[in-house]
């Protein structure tokens, strides 16, 4: 169910330029899905918890009831998220260059929402081969 991630895939020697994570979550109560503030502040302590530099954030609801969306640009790039109360789904995407970890942001963020369901994929970027 909640398998580890996977070492992204670079190819050759080439070094990466970031880390790319894609994560699915389900299975969330509804109510963890609703706040804006409460996303926010769980979005800018999972950047922390990575060891990236929160720069600047920025949160839309869509209406009592309804969804999330929103981003924390960071120095390393940046934290989203997009939210369906309605499904209990969560789409979030993590991309950090530089020695931040993704995956102790995507842990802090599980822990927070406690989905019953996640999928995740790590994607390792790099200018290499374009």
């Amino acid at each position: 169910m909640n398998a580890p991630l996977p070492a992204p895939a670079l190819g050759g020697v080439h070094a990466s330029s970031g880390q790319h994570l894609l994560a699915d979550l389900g299975g969330i109560a509804p109510e963890r899905l609703r706040d804006a503030a409460a996303i926010d502040t769980l979005l800018r302590a999972a950047a922390e918890a990575a060891g990236a530099r929160v720069l600047h954030s920025h949160f839309h609801s869509f209406g009592p009831g309804l969804g999330v969306t929103g981003v924390v640009l960071l120095a390393e790039s940046h934290i989203s998220i997009h939210t369906w109360p309605e499904t209990g789904f969560a789409a979030v995407d993590i991309f950090m260059c530089g020695q931040a970890e993704p995956q102790r942001a995507l842990a802090l963020i599980c822990a927070s929402l406690a989905p019953q369901r996640q999928r995740a994929q790590l994607v390792g970027r790099s200018s290499a081969g374009l």
